[in-house]
């Protein structure tokens, strides 16, 4: 897939790391959930660098703390101890709704099941993200124009999310996470609903989207879609090995 143009970044979203600087710090982030008396972990001191650019891949058998480690990462999971810097900022000094609107900033989810709005067009997906940010009216209207136009699915923008074929509505959803150029894309088994070839060419999107300087971090348990990236991360009982 080849894009005609990439869109303006918004001011909203611009991010102080460039290419080759840490993005994203863990140190000694845990989690773990209480059960009879006794911590059931999830996550055990994980430890890493992320640097602006990077593309990991998290792989792991089921259970390995995999979707858990992308979600503390993404600000969708609070429960966890350690400390967390995405883009100089500490995110475990934080409140938690300081840290949902620093997401909102830096962070653009793909998910497996796609999770777009069924009651709104393509076009209005793609709206919802950069509303989020307080765009102008617009400037919105002119990034959704453009990011239709950079996907190639003008000709979708006024159909629905069940109009669409499962790589359809992928593509879309990858649109979303990206149409205001965050500082990076967590995916969570990203081509997991779709057929091999739909597959082949989201991870084939991914590295382009790389290329031009996008952090990705993905989980999956495909070591061809692993492949696509950078480097990999292997989780087991919550540990990296």
């Amino acid at each position: 897939m080849i894009f005609t143009k990439k869109a303006e970044a918004t001011p909203e979203a611009r991010v102080a790391a460039q290419p080759g600087e840490t993005l994203i710090t863990l140190q000694g982030v845990e989690r773990w959930y209480e059960a009879g008396g006794s911590r059931n972990y999830v996550l055990r001191n994980i430890t890493m660098d992320i640097v602006a650019g990077d593309f990991v891949s998290i792989m792991g058998p089921s259970g390995a703390g995999k979707s858990t480690l992308l979600n503390v990462l993404g600000m969708l999971d609070s429960g966890w101890s350690g400390s967390y810097w995405l883009a100089g900022e500490a995110v475990h000094a934080m409140p938690q709704k300081s840290r949902v609107a620093l997401g909102k900033r830096h962070v653009g989810f793909v998910f497996q099941q796609y999770h777009l709005l069924d009651d709104l067009t393509v076009a209005e997906n793609l709206d919802v993200p950069l509303s989020y940010r307080d765009v102008p009216r617009a400037k919105r209207q002119a990034l959704v124009a453009d990011t239709l136009d950079r996907f190639g699915i003008v000709g979708k923008k006024d159909l629905y999310p069940q109009q669409l074929s499962g790589g359809q509505q992928q593509l879309v959803g990858i649109a979303r996470a990206v149409i205001a150029e965050p500082a990076v894309i967590l995916a969570d088994e990203p081509t997991g609903n779709l057929h091999s070839s739909q597959g082949r060419e989201i991870m084939s999107l991914f590295r382009e989207l790389n290329a031009r300087g996008t952090t990705i971090v993905q989980v999956t348990h495909s070591e061809e879609n692993a492949a696509a990236g950078k480097r990999i991360v292997t989780l087991r009982d919550g540990w990296m090995t």
